[in-house]
């Protein structure tokens, strides 16, 4: 009997204080872990495609024709802060899912925090992308004079910096107890956990759920009223003048606009049930089973972006083609012009 109550240890030299080892009862089935392991690999080779199309063809930084090209270079810069951050879940965030629900915890404390501290940053880099993604959004269509002046390369890329750098201070304060004392919420050997007082947890309902989602609400109902108004001035003026130069430009920002709210849509969905269930689950312990589920949707959010952009956007179809086929690997191929038309534009 000892020796069988040994074996399922994941320490058996270490006695009692060890952790035993997850049973199937308490694992990931079979399905949903073939499930996760396939979404973790997606994830990383569609987020990569994405920061190899934006990072290798110039024209999706830089265009001959300024009409066209240099309008949307700060969105483009937007959607690959938002790329690196979801690869980086892919890489970190999702094997770490998959190791703390299927076997034991051989690594240490330090390294369990030091690595739930950099898929924290992660996600909460994500955060600040899509609230990034949505004033830029809103300034490109609520006020598309002053958008070209007021929306710079320099100006974005230093929001992204500053983006970037607040999740990393964010999580270190947030991280604070569990980097002084890794064991701090540990009960045996073997096990990887975190864990946050009560004032860590209210300023992360406050800091990476409330305000964002608030930000990202308001911010994309402006843009909803504004793009309905533009659409009733849209089918007005193409009475009255068929195919002009005006009519397209706004044909698409309104695509654009579509194209981004699905994105955002999407963010949502994956987004608020990680905040909104464990509080129910608080009170109602029917709920409690769907916690960890919730966890996983949320990781899924980024391998769900890639697959949007190649939905909508017919650029980055016509860059996978260019990648896959190693068509940029020939001289000059960075300067192939995968746009192509004023419509593929974002």
């Amino acid at each position: 009997m000892g020796s069988e109550y040994q074996s399922d240890l994941c320490f058996p030299q270490l006695g009692n204080i060890s952790c035993r080892k997850p049973t199937s009862d308490g694992s990931l089935s079979f399905f949903p872990r073939v499930f996760l392991s396939v979404a973790c690999v997606l994830t990383v080779l569609l987020n990569l495609l994405i920061i190899i199309s934006i990072s290798h063809f110039r024209h999706m930084f830089f265009c001959s024709d300024p009409r066209i090209g240099q309008l949307y270079t700060p969105t483009n810069l937007l959607l690959l802060s938002l790329a690196i951050s979801d690869v980086l879940v892919g890489l970190a965030g999702m094997p770490l899912l998959i190791i703390m629900s299927t076997s034991c915890w051989y690594f240490g404390h330090m390294a369990c925090i030091l690595w739930n501290y950099l898929t924290f940053i992660c996600q909460s880099a994500s955060v600040g992308n899509m609230v990034l993604i949505s004033a830029d959004r809103f300034a490109a269509i609520c006020n598309p004079l002053h958008y070209p002046v007021q929306v710079t390369v320099k100006k974005i890329q230093l929001c992204v910096c500053l983006c970037w750098s607040a999740s990393v201070i964010y999580c270190a304060i947030t991280f604070k107890d569990n980097l002084a004392d890794p064991e701090l919420y540990t009960a045996c050997i073997g096990e990887c956990v975190i864990g946050f007082g009560m004032i860590g947890g209210i300023l992360d309902i406050i800091v990476n759920f409330l305000l964002p989602l608030s930000i990202i609400v308001t911010l994309n109902m402006r843009v909803f009223v504004v793009v309905v108004h533009q659409a009733k001035a849209m089918r007005s003026l193409n009475k009255c003048v068929q195919h002009s130069a005006p009519s397209r430009a706004k044909k698409s920002e309104l695509k654009a606009a579509n194209t981004l709210g699905v994105l955002v849509l999407v963010f949502l969905l994956c987004f608020c049930p990680f905040y909104i269930v464990p509080l129910l689950a608080i009170k109602y312990e029917k709920m409690r089973s769907a916690v960890k589920y919730v966890y996983y949707l949320y990781n899924l959010n980024s391998c769900v972006n890639p697959l949007i952009y190649a939905t909508f956007y017919p650029w980055f179809r016509r860059a996978i083609k260019h990648i896959v086929t190693l068509q940029i690997l020939q001289p000059g191929s960075c300067d192939t012009n995968i746009l192509k038309t004023k419509r593929d534009h974002i």
